[in-house]
């Protein structure tokens, strides 16, 4: 019986690789709008997908941006500035994509901008520390996908959203993970919303890999600073080893930012993606495993893999 059950698994396995291996036609009328291009994954997005034919329109939030992207890239990609919290650059950017694509319509929005400080202890946080990365990380994808919608639709197109394992789970405080949390709830109402109209609505959540957004310097600076602003009760409550050892965890990424393109490529251009892509051998083999865990079980792991503040009644 468990080797009948066993053969199913494997045939079902490779049945959904080959149906995964099928891609779109047509690449080159395709016009594909995405946050972010800075840098790291929107970037390196940007420059794959020009080379595989599709037509690029890449936000960039600096002229720098553009520029660098510009010289790598082809004369079929478009970068443009874009601010995501400013509705107005969203607005702005909408109306020049609707003129650019035409009747043909938008085939993928891919909402990749996203910031990650301040990020620290929730109490070692004001409500100000939430408002800038929550209006980047889930208004700035909410305003985004909702500007191009009607023209996704019209394409009967695709809405890749970038969330993260802390989507799912909350290894740490503060507004990052709050700001993905609502990401996967914005992701997952819209696919529903949208299935009628023949629009897939996907999202990748990755683990953790080296980019700006995890960039350990800026992790450092952004704990350091926290810390010195904090009150001398707070500090002497964690201790000044509980700054030291949470630093070092820091460095703890992968390095194969193509593990996350790929995905991402795949989601825009495979004619029967998937609902959900977990790219990193953390977010496969751990976050995501825990995230399906009792909260008494994952909370155990997680206060007990952490570093203890000074004061514990553990």
């Amino acid at each position: 019986m468990f080797l009948y059950i066993l053969g199913l698994v494997a045939v079902w396995f490779v049945y959904r690789w080959y149906r995964e291996t099928k891609r779109v036609s047509n690449k080159e009328d395709k016009y594909v709008y995405i946050t972010g291009c800075d840098s790291g994954f929107g970037n390196l997005l940007a420059r794959h997908l020009d080379k595989l034919g599709f037509r690029v329109i890449a936000g960039c939030y600096t002229g720098k941006g553009e520029d660098e992207l510009k010289k790598v890239s082809s004369d079929k990609l478009t970068t443009i500035h874009l601010d995501v919290t400013d509705s107005e650059s969203v607005s702005k950017v909408a109306a020049f994509i609707k003129t650019l694509v035409g009747q043909k319509g938008l085939w993928a929005v891919v909402n990749n901008a996203g910031i990650s400080v301040p990020s620290g202890p929730n109490d070692w946080l004001t409500i100000e520390d939430f408002k800038p990365m929550i209006a980047v990380n889930l208004l700035g994808v909410i305003d985004v996908t909702l500007s191009v919608l009607p023209l996704i639709k019209k394409a009967k197109g695709r809405v890749i959203n970038i969330a993260s394992v802390c989507g799912r789970i909350s290894p740490f405080g503060g507004p990052y993970c709050v700001s993905k949390y609502g990401v996967e709830s914005f992701n997952d109402s819209l696919r529903i919303n949208m299935a009628p109209f023949g629009v897939k609505v996907l999202c990748i959540e990755p683990g953790f890999f080296k980019t700006n957004v995890t960039d350990t310097a800026l992790l450092k600076n952004n704990l350091m600073k926290l810390w010195e602003r904090l009150p001398q009760e707070v500090k002497d409550d964690y201790g000044h080893g509980f700054l030291d050892t949470t630093a070092l965890i820091l460095q703890i990424v992968d390095g194969d930012l193509m593990k996350v393109v790929g995905c991402m490529e795949h989601a825009i251009s495979a004619l029967y993606p998937r609902t959900r892509y977990s790219p990193g051998w953390d977010a496969k083999f751990l976050w995501l495993p825990m995230s399906y865990m009792p909260s008494w079980l994952s909370d155990t792991y997680l206060i007990k893999s952490k570093p203890r503040p000074k004061i514990s009644v553990l």
